[in-house]
């Protein structure tokens, strides 16, 4: 037996091992046992055309299939390098699910999720009527779920949505993310990233009840094999009354402040600061609300990952305490056309603020196939803006305003 005809005898177990994976060497191979045997030679016979040494072409042909398998083989691990990070996150929740010991991105997601629905549901009962939900996908991988709710008995609009968004950052992107965040890499031209975030804003029927906005959110890119590269935490959440209630406010503030002194007693101070700071309409001097915490880039220079996520989901899970005794509260008081006119007017403000100053809003409209539906959810329903409008001197709607040209500390 020749060298070539035992290498190919050696091979063909290999085939064997992997039947379901290469169909068509194992039909090759059939098809090569399955030779019948040779007829008596014809002498008188023209000799074929086009077909030499037909036992070393199939001695060869195991070869090459056997080599072509065992190519097959080892390449496997190279190809899994290259899968995206949204391919990979897509395999591990489908093989294991997410747990403690999964990347964070899995688990920030899995949390906003789960906090989506116990929002959704706790507003469903206050209201009495159910939100619509508005499920999407990227073609990049991730997607979201936009819960609106419209015309309801408590809420004339409210919106609860969650996105997951897997992408690549171009290198003027990362280069500008680079001025906060100096643990980016500055030697690649592009950078897979991941980003997931809750945002909400819900605006009340009645105007003695607070529009409240709420958002929470991650971002972190990818190194080549998948692991974590960068990353950082932002969010915040604050109460814009028409009416001021000083009770409400205080416990707004205390539920926060509680969340923040978990994790550091310095974060409320800081972050409420921010906050006053931020949501401030400077065209008109004034903030667009009583405030609340702000707080954006937190990343390993200001805790470990662990710690910060633990702040998160503390943020996240004191929505409910701050705001329901609030609106069960205040969302049967009775109320007059004026009153309800000032609301809409306050209203204009909101969206003044939105429109003009939030960066949120702006990044969304800005970027390429944006959602825009999902991003000018946070609007309210009815606004108005009267021209030169001024509130009387010593009434409620003047104080709220003296308010908010001088931000009040609250605990």
């Amino acid at each position: 037996m020749s060298s070539t005809s035992r290498t190919a005898l050696r091979l063909v177990p290999k085939l064997k091992s992997r039947p379901q994976r290469f169909p068509q060497a194992l039909q090759f191979r059939r098809t090569f046992t399955d030779i019948p045997p040779k007829s008596p030679p014809n002498r008188n016979a023209e000799p074929p055309r086009g077909v030499v040494a037909p036992k070393t072409r199939i001695a060869f042909g195991i070869v090459f299939i056997g080599a072509m398998v065992y190519s097959m083989v080892t390449e496997e691990p190279s190809k899994l390098d290259q899968l995206s990070i949204a391919e990979r996150d897509t395999l591990t929740k489908r093989e294991s699910g997410v747990t403690e010991n999964s990347p964070m991105r899995l688990r920030m997601e899995a949390f906003i999720r789960e906090q989506q629905k116990e929002i959704v549901t706790e507003l469903e009962r206050i209201d009495g009527k159910k939100f619509q939900y508005d499920s999407w996908e990227r073609e990049k991988g991730g997607g979201g779920i936009s819960c609106v709710l419209q015309d309801g008995n408590v809420f004339e609009k409210a919106g609860v949505n969650i996105s997951i968004i897997y992408g690549t950052l171009p290198r003027p992107a990362i280069d500008k993310m680079r001025i906060n965040h100096k643990n980016l890499d500055a030697n690649v031209e592009s950078l897979e990233f991941f980003a997931a975030g809750l945002s909400m804003v819900l605006h009340p029927v009645n105007p003695m009840a607070p529009t409240v906005h709420l958002n929470v959110r991650y971002f972190e890119t990818a190194n080549p094999d998948g692991s974590s590269g960068a990353w950082w935490f932002g969010g915040g959440t604050d109460l814009t009354p028409s009416y001021l209630f000083d009770e409400d406010t205080i416990h707004f503030h205390k539920t926060y402040k509680e969340a923040c002194d978990k994790h550091d007693k310095s974060y409320y101070e800081r972050f409420k600061k921010w906050c006053d700071q931020y949501f401030y309409n400077k065209h008109r001097g004034e903030a667009r609300g009583v405030g609340g915490i702000f707080f954006d880039d937190l990343d390993e220079d200001e805790k470990d990952q662990e710690n910060t996520f633990a702040f998160i989901q503390s943020c996240l899970t004191a929505f409910l305490p701050s705001y329901v005794p609030i609106i069960e509260k205040r969302k049967d008081m009775p109320f007059t056309p004026k009153e309800k006119e000032w609301q809409q007017i306050r209203r204009g403000r909101y969206v003044e603020f939105n429109l003009v100053h939030d960066r949120g809003t702006a990044f969304g409209l800005n970027t390429p196939n944006a959602r825009v539906e999902s991003i000018l959810m946070t609007m309210p329903l009815t606004a108005q803006w009267r021209y030169m409008y001024e509130p009387e001197k010593g009434s409620r709607e003047q104080r709220l305003v003296d308010v908010l040209r001088e931000p009040k500390e609250w605990v």
